[in-house]
């Protein structure tokens, strides 16, 4: 089973480079930028220093693609088998600790304050949650993002036959 994720209206380079170094790190296949997310390198082909101090290199070594238009890279992720999911919280999600696939997965992340689109949610396969116990309701973007990789990339495989 393979991870794609795709990062959706996320502004902060910082961020943008700490989930390619965790996405990386954790051997996801693919990170997809889409919407007005930036790239790791400026008009000028030069790397972003806020991306280069938490992406720490990674940029090098997971394959990754810029597309203004999320709904067609979902369309297209769709006709190739990958289940596509979401990390929000919304009343349709359900637990992350609950949830199962034997698909390839795309995860889509979104914005740090408006989150995934309600637009893009209703197109998801699944709505995933990573359920809170404190008085905050949320998580930082990247350290959601590693918690949900973390448990997708270790979910039980079907056996080779």
């Amino acid at each position: 089973m393979k991870i794609f994720v795709i990062l959706h209206n996320i502004r902060s380079l910082h961020n943008i480079g700490s989930i390619f170094r965790t996405a990386e790190g954790l051997g996801a296949s693919k990170i997809y930028l889409t919407g007005y997310t930036p790239e790791p390198y400026d008009f000028f082909g030069k790397l972003r220093k806020d991306f280069a101090k938490t992406a720490l290199s990674a940029e090098k070594y997971i394959s990754w693609e810029k597309l203004r238009y999320i709904a067609v890279l979902m369309k297209r992720l769709k006709k190739e088998g990958i289940q596509i999911v979401a990390l929000e919280q919304s009343k349709k999600s359900i637990n992350l600790k609950k949830f199962k696939s034997k698909k390839s997965i795309a995860l889509i992340l979104g914005n740090e304050v408006k989150g995934v689109p309600k637009s893009i949610l209703t197109k998801c396969d699944k709505i995933l949650e990573i359920k809170m116990r404190g008085k905050k309701e949320s998580l930082n973007v990247s350290v959601a993002a590693g918690i949900a990789i973390w448990e997708i990339t270790n979910l039980p495989q079907p056996p080779p036959y």
